[in-house]
């Protein structure tokens, strides 16, 4: 029986030998803004189906880590992950159909012997807009697979893409092994715009995703992914006996979906990333009190991920301590509340209807994910007022930033200007942060007095004495270079076009005020700031503490 670390090599390879270069995954953090995380192979791929020249040649193949949340609700089910690797050959302009269907038969059915009987594809059918993939069809039949055995489907099973807002998409050919979809061969033919709308791509491309979980469970002949030699050691790590439930595959699931998030650089808060690796974490954790897990339980299984996966991805083990250190973190700080919010979840459940401001109280108070609360109401049969959790949430957000606005203005005009220079020093320091820590770096909040400013950043681990004389000494010689700060307004898109950090996405308006500080930082503001660096004067930090999991926090004043 072939393990999953085979079938990984022996799909390299089966490309590689016909002329694909075998590339690197990439990073879970797309390049791409308007998506969140990489959810396909094809994400660091997407220009060169434009037109843009490829550095690999026109035939690639890949194995990519991939972070999907559209199928949470699924997993445990023994078919859906969050967090899964893609194998996946390319091609840009290359080869197309012919040679794609081909090859996927071939590495199956020959190469790892999957026997034929168990299979069957699927085409797409057509509709007004994209003609009926006859040409696969042909391709199918030629190559043995019976009439029967080809099933035809519209856009919402056969069509692929774009990923994100726009770009590269086309119809697809998908095979399936003892009903399980195994690989998607998506053609590339059209460009949809924002509008939806879809033009041919100067160029035709391939472009294939097969689930190594999926293929390993195939291989080996198991009824679960959780089954399989990617999961096994997991799962008896959880303990317990019988079946493989679909708690504890939630729970195995997300830990490995959370080490793989930590290792690039991602720590639980409230926003964007950071929430949905927050959400993973809890939900796990949660699932683990219905199972009567052991408290702090989460650190002994990230352990066996690394463990299974050290060896492909060797980032993991050089980063053990940070995402072992942010998940018992995280683990310990939401023990505190669980019980506590999980024993008022059951005391307002009580009428069958839980109000917005009771999600949100369960929210703010205790820690709980809305998407938490809409599962423990989902388990009792009862409704959450979604409008009325968004309205909570804004009326908390202004009331936030109205308090905010109100520290930061201070008393009487030199206050005021002193605030101001502080204001300005913060940009300074995010920048300087990023350059001596690393990209992961992002604003968690902030707050100025005339006294003083306060900066909370995302970093696993304390700084060293070296790391804070380097950062310190950074914004000072900016200052001293004194740098032109300059305002600008532009839409939104385009100034995340333009490299301008923004990290409280759902704050901005359409029309947005971006201020850069020479080459050296452009941030999303709304200001005010100083109009040359050398107002500042000689920047001190303080003080460096934590303010909670992979949250640092510096303090520091002007002189």
């Amino acid at each position: 029986m072939k393990t999953s670390k085979e079938l990984r090599q022996l799909f390299l390879d089966f490309f590689s030998k016909r002329g694909h270069r075998i590339v690197s995954s990439s990073s879970l953090i797309p390049s791409d803004p308007s998506v969140l995380f990489t959810t396909a192979g094809m994400q660091q791929f997407k220009l060169y189906y434009l037109g843009e020249k490829s550095p690999y040649g026109k035939n690639v193949c890949s194995c990519q880590k991939c972070f999907r949340t559209s199928d949470i609700d699924e997993v445990g089910d023994g078919r859906h992950l969050t967090f899964l690797e893609m194998l996946g050959n390319f091609s840009f302009g290359g080869y197309f159909k012919k040679e794609a269907i081909e090859w996927a038969f071939e590495f199956l059915f020959k190469e790892l012997k999957i026997p034929i009987e168990r299979a069957y594809v699927t085409v797409f059918e057509g509709d007004k807009e994209v003609p009926p993939d006859q040409e696969s069809i042909k391709i199918w039949k030629r190559l043995g697979i019976s009439e029967n055995k080809i099933k035809k489907s519209g856009r919402k099973d056969n069509f692929w893409g774009p990923t994100g807002k726009e770009g590269p998409c086309g119809p697809t050919t998908e095979i399936y092994i003892d009903g399980v979809e195994v690989w998607n061969l998506v053609f590339n033919e059209y460009y949809q715009d924002e509008n939806g709308k879809l033009s041919l791509l100067p160029q035709k491309g391939v472009d294939t995703g097969m689930g190594l979980e999926r293929l390993t469970m195939v291989v080996q002949n198991k009824s679960s992914v959780y089954e399989t030699d990617l999961f096994e050691s997991i799962i008896k790590e959880i303990g317990g006996s019988g079946a493989i439930t679909r708690e504890k595959g939630i729970i195995a699931d997300h830990i490995k979906g959370a080490v793989f998030l930590i290792a690039e650089d991602i720590v639980p808060s409230n926003l964007e990333r950071g929430y949905v690796l927050r959400r993973i974490l809890r939900r796990a954790i949660r699932y683990g009190k219905l199972l009567n897990l052991p408290k702090f339980f989460l650190v002994p299984l990230a352990q066996r991920v690394i463990e299974i996966y050290q060896s492909v991805y060797p980032e993991l083990k050089s980063k053990e301590t940070e995402i072992l250190t942010v998940i018992q973190a995280e683990e310990e700080k939401f023990e505190k509340v669980l019980s506590q919010g999980l024993k008022q979840f059951e005391k307002i459940s009580q009428k069958g209807f839980l109000s917005g401001l009771e999600a949100f109280h369960l929210f703010d108070t205790y820690g709980f994910p809305l998407e938490m609360t809409q599962e423990l109401a989902k388990e009792k049969n009862i409704k959450v007022d979604l409008k009325g959790f968004q309205e909570a949430f804004e009326r908390h957000r202004q009331i936030s930033r109205a308090g905010a606005e109100k520290k930061f203005g201070g008393i009487g005009k030199e206050a005021t200007y002193q605030a101001t220079k502080l204001h300005t020093a913060t940009h300074l320091l995010h920048s300087a942060l990023r350059k001596i820590l690393g990209e992961h770096v992002r604003q968690m909040g902030s707050d100025i007095t005339p006294a003083r400013l306060r900066f909370d950043f995302s970093h696993p681990k304390k700084l060293t004495k070296e790391e804070i004389e380097k950062v310190e000494a950074l914004v000072n010689e900016k200052i001293k270079e004194d740098l032109e700060v300059k305002r600008e307004e532009m839409d939104y898109q385009e100034a995340i076009k333009s490299g301008a950090l923004a990290f409280f996405k759902e704050k901005y308006p359409q029309r947005v005020t971006v201020y850069s500080i020479g080459d050296f930082s452009k941030e999303i503001c709304a200001g005010p700031h100083v109009k040359k660096t050398s107002e500042l004067g000689t920047f001190k930090i303080v003080k460096e503490e934590s303010c909670g999991a992979g949250v640092r926090r510096i303090k520091a004043i002007l002189e």
